[in-house]
């Protein structure tokens, strides 16, 4: 699931969400071989990690990096998961596309020395004031919205066939 609008749908009817999106970087090393995203506990407030990309950085040797992601699973339950196992001179980057987690999530470079380069986006979900209208205004606004689709299409007719002499 992509939270890439700007309005996602919750699980109640007619609620909606805003989603603000932030840069996110980490680099993991011997020094720093993890990282913990954490978010605020806030009831109203929903924080996502998307990674986009892992990739070695400047100083990296000729070894095989791993970096593993721990969070939760669809139970609740925590599990880790190798993302990425890099080599300078075969596979320096890897591309995720957008891969989103639910925070709490820890970054962990599992082998090598690094350093490696974790990016992506750092995703927060909050409620709406707008969610607050009434049923009736939606259904009110869905009909104008109807109403003016309906008055701006042409009148479309069917071609007619050339009868053949």
């Amino acid at each position: 699931m992509s939270f890439v609008d700007d309005e996602v749908s919750d699980c109640e009817v007619g609620s909606r969400s805003r989603l603000e999106s932030y840069v996110f970087s980490c680099q993991l090393s011997s020094e720093a071989p993890f990282y913990t995203f954490q978010a605020d506990e806030d009831d109203d407030v929903e924080h996502f990690l998307e990674l986009r990309t892992i990739c070695l950085a400047n100083g990296a040797k000729e070894e095989n990096n791993v970096v593993e992601v721990t969070a939760m699973n669809h139970q609740g339950k925590k599990i880790s998961v190798p993302l990425a196992n890099l080599h300078i001179s075969c596979l320096p980057m890897i591309s995720l596309g957008e891969f989103e987690l639910m925070a709490p999530v820890t970054l962990r470079l599992k082998s090598g020395s690094g350093p490696v380069t974790v990016s992506g986006l750092h995703l927060v979900a909050t409620e709406n004031e707008e969610s607050e209208m009434s049923d009736d205004d939606d259904e009110e606004e869905e009909e104008e919205e109807e109403d003016d689709s309906e008055e701006e299409m042409p009148l479309v007719k069917p071609a007619k066939k050339k009868q053949k002499l």
